[in-house]
């Protein structure tokens, strides 16, 4: 039957404990039509190769790589540890790769390795980010060397997970998570439970074929993410413009409160990682006596003469005075989920 559950696909656990969302034969091959249908006029029946760097439980790589590049006859080239950048390399010089998903930290390591801004990316026709915010100056870059546009998409796992995504001929708004995918409903919901007007910032909620039946076993956890009229309550913040085009602003539980101002970690690490002497950054917020919170940041070197009073200047020039880091911490990594997200609960 359409409503069996035939998959629980965990959480990825980022901001609490993973949970068994209940995925049924109707989200799935819904969703799987679903980006078919905003693929169709790219890719060829039987005729395409895709890399897949991240693992086949991912629901991302599961719904996409799988799912659907599966019923588009293609074939699929796993790479079994995308940390090993080699591996990658390797099978763009052994096949015409013609999509790739990934995340904004592999993107990330594949154009700071030398031989991969070698590769022949002629065949390259999509390349996909999701399950973290592309950075801007991540997309730019990818852009200029593969020539192929970096499209964000945004999705989770209750929803099988598209739920929207920018247009794959570059025409979308940079910073932005696109439009919503065919047959799904989008809208940004206040604090005081009202739908918000253009730009204004809200919980971005969706309703689809593509939601889940709910959470396994988790009937309390079940009703505080999907309303009672099919919403589902994505945690996260964002804000849409005239145009529809939607901007995650960042996780409701990652917020940071500076003296009584609401500060989001993506936009501080978006300003840290365009400095050209950081590789990766996470920003959270620590207690302080004063302000409540303040913004400290944790910073992987690019150039090992990187200074935190470098790092200030950059952050005065760019953002607001509240917002910039008061502490920053150099570590040699950062912590990650098994798929390359960063745990910024871990560092907090």
């Amino acid at each position: 039957m359409s409503d069996d559950v035939i998959v629980h696909q965990y959480t990825g656990g980022t901001t609490g404990i993973s949970k068994g969302a209940m995925l049924t034969n109707a989200n799935l091959v819904a969703n799987m039509i679903q980006i078919r249908t905003w693929m169709q006029n790219y890719l060829v029946e039987g005729k395409e190769i895709t890399l897949s760097p991240l693992p086949m439980y991912h629901i991302f790589a599961f719904a996409v790589n799988c799912l659907a590049m599966l019923s588009y006859g293609a074939h699929t080239v796993l790479v079994t540890n995308a940390r090993d950048l080699g591996s990658i390399v390797r099978e763009f010089k052994r096949n015409k790769i013609s999509l790739m998903t990934g995340l904004n930290t592999l993107f990330n390591a594949l154009l700071h390795y030398e031989d991969f801004t070698k590769c022949d990316f002629s065949s390259l026709k999509i390349t996909v980010g999701g399950g973290m915010a592309i950075q801007k100056a991540i997309a730019d870059r990818w852009k200029e060397i593969t020539g192929c546009p970096l499209t964000e998409g945004y999705g989770m796992t209750e929803s099988s997970p598209l739920i929207s995504v920018n247009p794959l001929d570059g025409s979308g708004k940079s910073g932005s998570i696109g439009l919503p995918v065919s047959s799904t409903e989008i809208r940004i919901m206040t604090d005081d439970g009202r739908e918000a007007g253009f730009h204004e910032l809200g919980e971005i909620q969706c309703k689809g074929p593509q939601v889940m039946k709910g959470y396994y076993n988790q009937p309390n956890e079940t009703a505080n993410t999907i309303t009672a009229d099919g919403w589902l309550c994505t945690g996260d913040i964002g804000k849409m413009d005239e145009d529809g085009y939607m901007f995650i602003v960042d996780r409701k539980k990652d917020m940071i409160l500076v003296s009584g101002f609401n500060v989001f970690p993506n936009e501080i690490e978006n300003v840290v990682v365009m400095h050209p002497k950081v590789l990766e950054a996470a920003a959270v917020g620590v207690p302080d006596e004063k302000s409540g919170e303040v913004v400290k940041v944790f910073i992987v070197k690019k150039d090992t003469s990187l200074t935190k009073e470098e790092i200030i200047a950059h952050c005065r020039s760019n953002l607001t005075g509240y917002k910039v880091p008061k502490q920053i911490e150099f570590r040699d990594e950062l912590p990650k989920t098994n798929v390359g997200k960063i745990l910024r609960r871990a560092l907090k």
